[in-house]
């Protein structure tokens, strides 16, 4: 007499045999997965390491990726060399005032696209898109020019003011200003809401992941640039990290490596802790929004 097996006893030996037949497949891919992130990791690791090992140990062969000695006096040379307090709030001041006006005018901009009805909106939408296509480096001579013209070089107001809007800010905006429910509009209007009072009061409330995406883009991006600082300053006492590291340079033309990976270091670590800080606000605006 021939026993029959229970369905479910059926199913669930298939389901572990095929869990088994997974998992070879799964550890090959956690494996890979590691090697992928410790590539990309390394760069950062010996940038750390290097920050605090003294030159003999850096300029040694073969090199050793922790230091045999620990010490602190890369980041005491760069402070002497360099006036870099002022090279971090100049850095501040820069990323940071680019992003606040170009939140602003970004967001006006997009809101005019996405909301407003006027002639030639689309035709203007279209030469915002078809900006984005232009390197920023093809109209740097220009607007040196012209920053040039108004004496703002070596100020704030020339490394902000050309920067003060941006085409992908007004067309990233512009997107999401679209996706949100005209039907919040229309009620606020209902409701007396004038124009100014609907963008402040509904819009831009809802649209909080985005203005934070952007910000942290914008910030982050100002804060790494190069070439705009070294192009619109001259003095060094006006220049921001990205450029003051390049004016580390030893005897013979030497650059020291411990004190520029010290310096890197320290450009990192604002950008660590401001995403660390608004992680947590960004993941909350997006269910909210979700909520909504």
């Amino acid at each position: 007499m021939t026993t029959l097996a229970h369905p479910r006893v059926l199913t669930a030996s298939r389901a572990a045999v095929g869990r088994r037949r997974r998992d070879p497949a799964r550890w090959i891919f956690f494996a890979a997965f590691l090697l992928v992130t410790l590539a990309i990791m390394l760069p950062v690791i010996i940038i750390v390491l290097t920050a605090f090992k003294p030159a003999s140990e850096v300029n040694a062969y073969p090199p050793t990726l922790f230091p045999h000695q620990w010490t602190l006096d890369n980041f005491q040379a760069i402070f002497s060399e360099l006036p870099f307090a002022r090279l971090i709030l100049n850095s501040f001041g820069f990323a940071g005032g680019v992003t606040v006006f170009a939140l602003v005018f970004d967001s006006l901009a997009a809101y005019a696209l996405a909301r407003l009805d006027f002639r030639g909106s689309r035709i203007l939408l279209i030469v915002i898109i078809a900006s984005l296509m232009i390197p920023f480096q093809a109209t740097l001579i220009p607007i040196y020019q012209l920053v040039s013209q108004l004496g703002w070089v070596n100020t704030f107001a020339g490394l902000i003011a050309p920067r003060a809007a941006d085409a992908f800010g007004i067309f990233f905006l512009r997107q999401f200003f679209v996706s949100l429910p005209r039907d919040l509009d229309n009620a606020a209007r209902i409701d007396g809401a004038s124009e100014w009072r609907v963008f402040r009061s509904v819009v831009l409330p809802n649209a909080v992941p985005a203005l934070l995406t952007l910000g942290i883009f914008t910030f982050v991006n100002n804060w790494n640039d190069l070439l705009w600082p070294l192009v619109f300053t001259t003095d060094q006492e006006m220049g921001t990290i990205t450029s003051g590291l390049t004016l580390l340079t030893g005897p013979g033309g030497i650059i020291p490596q411990g004190v520029m990976m010290a310096g890197a270091l320290i450009a990192v670590l604002p950008l660590a802790i401001m995403f660390l800080l608004v992680q947590r606000r960004f993941i909350e605006s997006v269910a909210s929004t979700g909520l909504k």
